[in-house]
């Protein structure tokens, strides 16, 4: 009997532990199944915030265009992203992708073999990395795209799609709210639909499919750089570094200047205090492309059932007009219309500055915020304070008004700390010029640095990135570093290391704190020339490009219009107006004929539509004299300011010597691209194209294949002008 219980007891024990492994294994996570994207497929055209994918073989093609470095646009090509950034090679692979926020720009570089493009400003990015799961991260088996593409995604079957959900995060309530490194990025809903083709453009619409940028700090991993401190108003000073000095002048040594401008100010905190203070308006701005107003994808649309969908270069999945719920304005000042920037004053809260010489700050720009006019219509302006780290006092969308932004200046308590000006440019250049924090896109970015003595870290190479962001880098200095100070001063000379030009128009240096308010003049009139911010210029709005094409008898009607179909592609690409890049034609035969001048049409959409209005002529083909029509009748009358960049198309040897007009443009200034289809003669293409001939000159064998071009030809431009030195 007693054998019987063991043994009964022994075969329970055993049922019970092998049902427990059982259900061991069935609660084991499932294996996670790895959609599969094509090259081509944009980050942008994938509405899941976060996933892994797998990229097929071959990826590593120029048709494949890549926007950015470590962060891309998310118009790039995902695949190619991450060949680029190193992840994969073109054997194809699993990566993880993270989307994040937009950013005012984005820098071009040559890496692993694929060559990426800069760009001025987009509004979502994304990250990529090896296609490992982050621990508490729920992937999607199946891809949800903002149209209807479905060619590119292999789901396994009767497998759920994950829901990813970020929660949207409100804009501040008022003005004393503030934002740091991490912080200021924040939530929006983009509503995105896939952009319609000709062959579409009259069908109903699509539902507008919904999603929302998740949070970086959950995302993805936290930045290198030091989030900035929240700042709290406190009545002691922390202790000063030894090699710091602290220049404040004891009470029987008040300059009569000083004692001036404090009396001011205490009118100004009495008369304030009487009324109650305006927290500033908080305004809803739309999300800003890099493109210009003047040619906005509602014009783009327009222009689509004109020339091949196919070739469509910045097919981004997202929807050409906002769903914009505006607040009502409350006393929005326009603003001055001739001073039209985005301006960023990076403040020294330093402890070298002394608490009165602080002050003394806060006057100045609360002067030159009333010089400037500001208005919705006109400059806006916004504070970054930088000491050991730097926070955002208020941004652009915060106050429209200089009487509001003003009343606000007074309030900002000092920071202390060091004067860490390179970490303060490099949290300007990710963070301050966000479409979510009012950057508006068409306004060019200005930063104007307040210096005290000398920084206390390294500003080249933020100062660098900035720059190629498209950011003006302007410097007030006051006063110069003592002498026992000179041998602590890391970089001696770092306002030519940091500013746009060296030619004296960036930087301003004030021998004291007390004669700074004569620079307000001065310094409201170059942050306004906008003609001369030549940091603002991108390869995309600083060109005038000609035209010059091939009209000969051998061409043929319907070549012909294949020739303008890709001088259309070309055009769209590029910021078109009066004062960004400008577009003029010439066709020739054995006679020129001017289609239209750089100065004819001034929206993308007038340029395109005067292309396509281009009638054949027919005839020989006197290539040199062409050239030489061009310099005279369209070069000539280049800005100054514009890069002068000539594309030559032709499909036949020219009866005319080419070689002594091409090397006059050349030594004119302008840049020759060649592009010769069918019988071109390529000693005559490397004849006209700029040194080296590799990169201005291209040939291809049929008229239907020059559509390959446009990605090379614009990659180029772009390559050619972030190359360019600085002075």
């Amino acid at each position: 009997m007693k054998a019987t219980v063991i043994a009964t007891f022994f075969g329970a024990f055993l049922v019970c532990a092998y049902a427990a492994k059982e259900a061991t294994k069935k609660t084991k996570k499932a294996k996670l199944y790895v959609p599969q994207i094509d090259c081509d497929v944009k980050a942008g055209k994938i509405i899941n915030p976060e996933f892994i994918a797998k990229c097929p073989p071959g990826c590593q093609d120029v048709k494949h265009r890549v926007y950015g470095t470590d962060i891309y646009a998310s118009f790039s090509s995902v695949c190619n992203a991450a060949i680029h950034s190193g992840i994969i090679d073109n054997a194809g692979g699993k990566i993880l992708v993270q989307k994040v926020a937009g950013h005012s720009g984005y820098r071009g570089t040559f890496s692993n073999g694929v060559r990426s493009l800069s760009l001025p400003r987009w509004r979502e990015s994304f990250l990529v990395s090896e296609g490992k799961p982050r621990k508490g991260v729920t992937y999607p088996s199946t891809l949800e795209y903002s149209s209807s593409k479905s060619t590119a995604v292999k789901s396994e079957p009767k497998k759920p799609e994950q829901d990813l959900k970020a929660t949207k995060r409100a804009d501040p309530p008022n003005a004393s709210e503030k934002t740091s490194e991490q912080g200021d990025i924040v939530h929006k809903e983009y509503q995105t639909s896939p952009v319609p083709t000709p062959a579409t453009q009259m069908a109903t619409t699509t539902p507008t499919p919904t999603t929302t940028t998740t949070d970086p700090s959950t995302t993805t991993p936290k930045p290198t750089t030091t989030p900035a401190t929240t700042r709290t108003p406190t009545a002691a000073a922390k202790t000063r570094p030894d090699l710091h000095r602290v220049r404040d002048i004891g009470s029987s040594s008040v300059h009569p200047a000083y004692s001036s401008v404090v009396a001011a100010a205490s009118r100004q905190v009495q008369a304030a205090q009487g009324r109650g203070q305006n927290t500033g308006i908080q305004r809803q701005e739309p999300v800003a492309t890099f493109r210009r107003t003047a040619s906005s994808p509602a014009h783009l649309a327009m222009e689509t059932d004109l020339w091949k969908p196919a070739l469509s270069l910045f097919d981004t999945g997202f929807s050409s007009k906002e769903e914009l719920n505006p607040k009502p304005l409350e006393s929005i000042s326009q603003g001055n219309p001739n001073c039209k920037v985005d301006l960023s004053f990076l403040m020294d809260g330093s402890w070298s500055i002394g608490k009165r010489r602080f002050q003394l700050q806060k006057q100045f720009l609360s002067n030159v915020a009333q010089a400037l006019g500001i208005g919705s219509a006109g400059p806006l302006m916004g504070i970054v304070q930088y000491g050991d780290d730097p926070s955002t006092e208020f941004n652009l969308k915060t106050y429209a008004n200089s009487k509001d932004l003003r009343n606000a200046i007074e309030k900002i308590p000092q920071k202390g700390g060091l004067s860490n000006v390179g970490k303060a440019l490099s949290f300007v250049n990710k963070n301050f010029f966000l479409d979510a924090n009012g950057n508006r896109g068409g306004a060019p970015n200005v930063v104007v640095v307040m210096v005290d003595g000398w920084p206390t870290d390294r500003v080249e190479e933020a100062s660098r990135l900035a720059r190629e962001s498209g950011i003006n880098i302007f410097f007030v200095t006051i006063e110069a570093a003592a002498e026992s100070e000179k041998q602590n001063v890391i970089e001696p000379n770092f306002v030519d290391k940091a500013v746009c030009r060296t030619n004296g128009f960036y930087s301003i240096n004030v021998p004291s704190w007390f004669s700074l308010h004569k620079v307000v003049q001065p310094l409201v009139k170059r942050v306004c020339d906008t003609d001369r911010l030549v940091c603002s210029k991108t390869c995309l709005n600083s060109a005038d490009i000609g035209f010059v094409i091939d009209g000969s008898s051998s061409v043929g009607t319907s070549n012909f219009r294949t020739v303008l179909q890709f001088v259309a592609n070309i055009s769209k690409e590029f910021e078109i107006s009066d004062t960004d890049t400008r577009i003029g034609a010439v066709q020739y035969t054995y006679e020129q004929r001017l289609e239209f001048s750089f100065d004819k049409y001034s929206t993308k959409q007038d340029v395109l539509s005067a292309i396509k209005r281009i009638s054949y002529w027919s005839g020989g083909t006197s290539t040199g004299a062409a050239i030489t029509y061009a310099s005279e009748q369209l070069f000539s009358k280049s800005k100054p300011n514009k890069r002068k960049i000539m594309i030559l198309i032709t499909d036949g040897r020219s009866y005319d010597d080419v070689r002594v007009p091409a090397m006059a443009a050349h030594q004119n200034g302008v840049i020759a691209y060649s592009i010769g289809v069918a019988w071109a003669a390529q000693d005559e293409l490397e004849a006209i194209a700029t040194d080296p001939d590799k990169e201005h000159s291209f040939f291809v064998d049929e008229f239907d294949n020059l559509y390959r071009f446009v990605n090379q030809l614009i990659q180029n431009i772009c390559t050619e002008f972030n190359s360019q030195p600085r002075n």
